[in-house]
């Protein structure tokens, strides 16, 4: 049996995952009988903040990662593609749609059991009993303290914001128009962008156990590929002027930002920089950041934009959206009267205004093997953004090896990890090999993929190359743990 404290994404894929190989899991998650500063409900894998799984392309690291993640049987990804919304060539979601999603389908399964109660020790383990930890960014002070105990000096922190949400009928439309950057939509031409081929279909040469990996267009049903209007592209853009850009940056600037409880220093993930971190590092640093208005056309003015603001869908109802890349810790106040100063959202009525949260996670190169076991205690697993990645997918990802890994140990089968040339495999030996002296958790990148020893000369052929050859290797793997020939992977001693 295996116990999994933390009821996140990373903790419920792993749940899945264990359970799907036949193994009992007892899944622990605090909410609601604890709940949390930023959590809003009582379900499993709800998202706290954005509501984005980034890109849904091949060309795309994490499209890639989110591709092998459905070859493996992500139940993150399928509740993912259940719920999907507009969001051009990137995968979001109905955040509700998604959690419930998540919960019914864990709840269901005879080999798991939910059980509703903070978790303030960690468990003992064994190779029959193994542990997840999976707790997340906000894991309780006394849990904290004793992963410290258990990893040492690799115990840190940063901080993280998450962005505001309006309500949609409280854009002022007349100001606001719909596009996606350069066209790129999942969208009115039905077309999800390169995917993989499936086993299966007439021309496919390979095996269904062993399936081609020629790459092919997917078409995607018509009720993803149009916003709920109709319009062309799946974003609302909110163009500025240069004197409305300067506005809005002298008012950031001055806006007082909401206090961080209980910690002294601040220190933010550089990929989630709140807006007023950013414009203080200079006026046009927003324009080159969440506000570019490169691959915008304003049809009004048949012209680039000097800046802009995007609004992403957030529900299958359509009626809230988000503002993309706009994480704040401003106080609500100042929030309120400076957001108004965006072009079409002078009325807006805010669902959600943003907030700053604590992220905890361990320093991964001198706590854990790419297995996702900690060192020191090998029946024990880190799994999540606690394990030290970044992103929802990543965390999911890290789940999803963790949990394989823990029911291969209760099974008595070598555990094991897919190579580096994989993104999977990559993003567990970064996190286990990364030089812990300036570690930071990073989103999966072509960067941490071992590199293609005769790569092609142009940047798109070379990715998708890349891609090919990690799904390639991907299929090898899945082929020899099936028929128990995978290697395990060796200890790794550190100094």
């Amino acid at each position: 049996m295996i116990r999994i404290i933390g009821g996140g994404l990373a903790g419920s894929e792993a749940a899945w995952q264990a359970a799907s190989q036949g193994v009992a899991v007892t899944l622990h998650e605090m909410r609601p009988v604890r709940p949390t500063a930023v959590h809003k409900t009582d379900r499993l894998a709800e998202l706290v903040c954005s509501n984005s799984f980034r890109g849904d392309k091949l060309d795309n690291a994490v499209g890639l990662l989110k591709e092998e993640m459905r070859r493996l049987g992500s139940l993150v990804m399928r509740a993912a593609e259940e719920s999907r919304v507009p969001a051009g060539a990137a995968l979001a979601v109905d955040r509700e749609r998604f959690a419930d999603a998540i919960t019914t389908t864990l709840a269901g399964h005879p080999l798991i059991s939910i059980v509703r109660e903070e978790v303030t020790t960690l468990p003992a383990s064994s190779e029959r009993a193994p542990v997840v930890v999976a707790t997340g960014p906000l894991t309780s002070d006394a849990l904290s303290a004793e992963i410290a105990a258990l990893v040492g000096t690799g115990h840190l922190y940063f901080y993280d914001a998450i962005s505001p949400i309006v309500l949609a009928d409280t854009i002022d439309r007349s100001r606001v128009f719909r596009a996606s950057r350069w066209n790129r939509s999942l969208g009115c031409d039905g077309a999800r962008g390169i995917q993989p081929r499936d086993s299966g279909s007439p021309d496919d040469t390979g095996s269904p156990e062993r399936p081609a990996l020629r790459l092919r267009r997917i078409a995607e049903p018509p009720a993803r590929a149009c916003g709920v209007d109709g319009g062309e592209g799946d974003y609302l853009n909110c163009p500025f002027t240069r004197e409305e850009y300067d506005r809005f940056h002298d008012a950031l600037v001055a806006a007082e930002s909401a206090t961080v409880h209980d910690f002294d220093k601040e220190r933010f993930f550089e990929g989630c920089l709140p807006i007023e971190v950013m414009a203080h590092r200079g006026r046009d640093t927003l324009r080159f950041g969440p506000m570019k208005p490169v691959g915008l056309v304003d049809p009004r003015t048949g012209r680039e934009p000097y800046a802009a603001v995007q609004l992403r869908q957030d529900n299958l109802a359509g009626d809230h959206f988000s503002l993309v890349g706009f994480q704040t810790q401003i106080k609500w106040g100042d929030q309120a009267r400076v957001l108004r100063l965006i072009p079409g959202l002078e009325q807006a009525e805010f669902v959600r205004f943003g907030m700053v949260h604590r992220n905890t996670y361990v320093n991964g190169p001198t706590v854990l093997d790419e297995t996702w076991q900690v060192r020191r205690r090998p029946t024990t697993f880190f799994a999540g953004q606690m394990s030290g990645v970044e992103g929802y997918v990543e965390s999911a990802a890290s789940g999803l090896l963790a949990g394989l890994n823990a029911a291969a140990m209760v099974k008595g089968e070598p555990l094991s990890c897919p190579p580096r040339t994989t993104a999977i495999g990559a993003l567990a030996y970064y996190v286990s090999h990364a030089n812990p002296a300036h570690y930071e958790p990073s989103n999966v990148t072509f960067g941490i993929i071992e590199a293609l020893p005769k790569p092609p000369r142009g940047k798109m052929e070379k990715k998708l190359a890349i891609a090919e050859r990690a799904l390639r290797a991907l299929e090898d793997w899945r082929a020899r743990r099936h028929d128990g020939t995978a290697e395990s992977v060796p200890e790794v001693s550190r100094a």
